[in-house]
């Protein structure tokens, strides 16, 4: 295994690695922000839909007297 410090340049790959770590990390928090359910900064947004509309109103009673 030490031999393949030979070839690479430990400084230089160790560098390489960390640079690519840390914009694999920014990029996921990007995305992670980007969504309404993981956005830790704003919260999460308010829904479209009122909520008057989630709930059904309520069916007529039927009338029995009038269909015998």
């Amino acid at each position: 295994m030490y031999k393949i410090w030979l070839v690479f340049d430990p400084r230089r790959a160790l560098i390489g690695l960390f640079v690519f770590l840390f914009g694999l990390a920014i990029l996921i928090h990007f995305i992670l922000l980007s969504t309404d359910r993981f956005n830790w900064l704003e919260g999460p947004r308010a829904s479209r839909v009122k909520a008057s509309e989630l709930i059904a109103p309520p069916a007529p009673a039927l009338d029995f007297v009038r269909f015998g």
